[in-house]
């Protein structure tokens, strides 16, 4: 009998692990084995490996800050610079084999949506963590002086090499909790920031975006948010709270899909799946006009 109910309870456990893998390997939260790498799936799934991608590294001492810098292959001069800042964990270890970046997170809504920006006129520049922050790169760092530095060395050695004087930042999830303080800190160098699906509640990973002093902030703020977000950390009542606050405009998405995976994750209305290109397209046009575009998708 002992045997019987062993080979049942492995029967049931097997697929639970199988699904489990998947989903993990679905949100870049585990790496993919070695006979399916990056670089293979990439070839074939990611258009925005189709665009001119390089990393770009700056050496702080004893660690470094790396961006991935995104253009179309045609770009050689550049009027806009958007720095983009995924969400949790924000680590996207970026590095080059053989020549090619590699990097994880390529399934968050501003990793994949990249392409999405480009046109032969702008340059986008995806941020890593410090590498000395690659085990933790906790919310309480991003609000110190030191990340503010690193984030104004990257950009800098970005506007040197591509001629670009002035960035947008634009943070999703908690990434926009990096794009904020970043941008408090770096006023002349981040004249606007684009905060989207914004972390508002506080929770295990940190305050978020609850305690911040918005009257710090002298950027242009536009805030980016889906109707229907699910995640509890992210509602959308609380975009429009933050708002009204910070007296800024909000721009709201609705529609898309279809949506799978846990509510925080990327692939959910969270991360704006299957209106990712009307989306981005509005922040575009925002950038450019100065003008509040108005909401996305269906009334």
């Amino acid at each position: 009998m002992s045997r019987i109910a062993g080979t049942a309870r492995q029967a049931l456990i097997l697929p639970c692990r199988r699904v489990l893998l998947s989903a993990l390997l679905a949100f870049g939260l585990l790496a993919a084995p070695p006979a399916r790498s990056q670089a293979a799936a990439g070839a074939t799934e990611d258009p925005n490996l189709k665009m001119s991608n390089a990393v770009l590294t700056v050496s702080r001492g004893d660690y470094s800050i790396s961006g991935l810098a995104t253009h179309t292959p045609e770009g050689k001069s550049f009027k806009h610079g958007i720095a983009l800042f995924p969400g949790y964990p924000g680590i996207m270890r970026l590095r080059e084999d053989d020549g090619k970046p590699r990097f994880d997170l390529g399934g968050n809504f501003l990793v994949r949506s990249r392409l999405h920006w480009l046109d032969g006129e702008t340059l986008m520049l995806t941020v890593d963590a410090p590498s000395d922050e690659w085990a933790r790169f906790s919310q309480r760092f991003r609000e110190t002086p030191r990340y503010g530095e690193d984030i104004k060395a990257l950009l800098q050695e970005a506007g040197r090499r591509f001629g670009i004087s002035e960035w947008t930042l634009v943070g999703t999830s908690e990434g926009s909790i990096s794009a904020f303080h970043a941008a408090r800190m770096n006023p002349q160098l981040a004249p606007r920031v684009i905060l989207t699906a914004s972390v508002f509640i506080a929770g295990r990973n940190g305050p978020g975006l609850s305690g911040i002093g918005t009257e710090d902030m002298p950027a242009r703020l536009l805030w980016v948010h889906h109707e229907s977000d699910p995640c509890a950390y992210t509602p959308y009542r609380s975009a429009r709270e933050f708002a009204e606050r910070t007296r800024s405009p909000l721009l709201t998405v609705r529609g898309g899909g279809p949506e799978r995976g846990a509510p925080c994750m990327p692939f959910s209305a969270h991360g704006f799946v299957g209106i990712e290109r009307e989306t981005v397209r509005a922040m575009r046009d925002w950038i450019r006009t100065d003008t509040v575009p108005s909401d996305v998708g269906r009334e």
